[in-house]
């Protein structure tokens, strides 16, 4: 079996399947458990962490871009140092936009939205490292190197 190309020779049709998995699977997970916490509707939740997967879709795409040039041009390989330096670095951009949102969207306090922002990232913080180490463990057993760089 040959091995996969490594993570910095992603497709973009494979970096966007990865950011849409992560996504949806973060949304259907956020939106019962934060409308549960915060007592406000599932829709209103959902409706709010849709936009802020959207937000956070192209942030995604952006930050695992330059990691993986920044991989590739240095020769490093992904420990767990570089994956939680990813996960801080793309939850803590996303929290600045999320906060004011947040706010907005279920017209509380941006302190609220701060705390509520804070419950997000303390989930999405081991969500992310694990998500990721995941995914790059399915993608050593099941994408071969021709496919992988269609």
């Amino acid at each position: 079996m040959t091995a996969p190309l490594p993570s910095h020779r992603k497709s973009l049709r494979e970096r966007i399947v990865h950011a849409l998995l992560f996504e949806v699977i973060a949304v259907c997970l956020c939106s019962p458990l934060f409308a549960w916490f915060t007592d406000h509707g599932v829709l209103d939740m959902g409706l709010l962490n849709l936009a802020i997967s959207l937000m956070a879709l192209v942030w995604n795409m952006v930050v695992t871009r330059v990691q993986d040039g920044l991989l590739a041009t240095y020769m490093l390989d992904k420990t767990w140092r570089v994956r939680i330096a990813h996960a801080l670095v793309l939850e803590g951009g996303l929290a600045v936009g999320s906060i004011t949102l947040a706010a907005w969207w279920l017209d509380i306090s941006l302190w609220q939205a701060f705390v509520l922002d804070m419950g997000i990232l303390l989930f999405f913080m081991p969500y992310t490292v694990v998500y990721n180490w995941l995914y790059d463990r399915l993608r050593h057993h099941f994408i071969s190197p021709s496919t992988a760089s269609h």
